[in-house]
């Protein structure tokens, strides 16, 4: 179980990593205006709501995208085995693995986004008085996202750190100047 476990999650960075990102800039473009108090007070209704906007939006991109790559990896290998029929691979026991593969890193970019979008804000509902602390928490979090990649692909973590919270600083600013709530 535990080698399965590891095999998934070695295979997983893309969907994790992307679910994570989106969860936590969709937090903070959709409710930028009430961490700042000119929108409506964060709510744990409010952070539902994002968390399941975040998690639709991951759920459509991720899978489209995804099976779309895997059945081009099946019709690029067609062509290259000289396959007689275009797409032939698609429609074998490979073409079903492509599908169920990409379940799988719907689900979990699905969970990320929905997690990286709702904590941050059903922690700001939990402390009304300080609803900035979700913009504090999502930066911090993209930035220690950002520290652990430099580390897991050999770059500098206090460079990957700053780019990622820098950019969660401009989808601050850019949520707060759209007003979305």
């Amino acid at each position: 179980m535990s080698q399965w476990l590891r095999k998934v999650a070695a295979g997983s960075t893309l969907p994790l990593v992307l679910g994570l990102v989106d969860g936590l800039l969709n937090a903070l473009t959709l409710a930028a205006a009430s961490l700042v108090g000119s929108g409506a007070p964060v709510t744990a209704s409010l952070a539902v709501r994002v968390g399941l906007v975040a998690l639709t939006t991951a759920a459509f991109a991720v899978f489209v995208a995804d099976y779309a790559d895997r059945r081009a990896y099946l019709m690029r290998a067609s062509r290259q085995l000289n396959l007689t029929r275009r797409g032939q691979l698609a429609t074998t026991r490979l073409g079903r693995l492509a599908t169920v593969r990409s379940l799988l890193a719907t689900a979990i970019a699905c969970t990320a986004s929905f997690t990286g979008a709702t904590v941050p804000l059903l922690v700001g509902a939990a402390l009304p008085g300080m609803s900035w602390i979700v913009a504090v928490l999502a930066v911090v979090a993209l930035a220690a996202l950002g520290a652990a990649l430099g580390r897991l692909f050999a770059g500098s973590p206090l460079r990957w750190a700053a780019v990622l919270g820098s950019g969660g600083v401009a989808v601050i600013w850019i949520g707060v100047w759209l007003h979305i709530t």
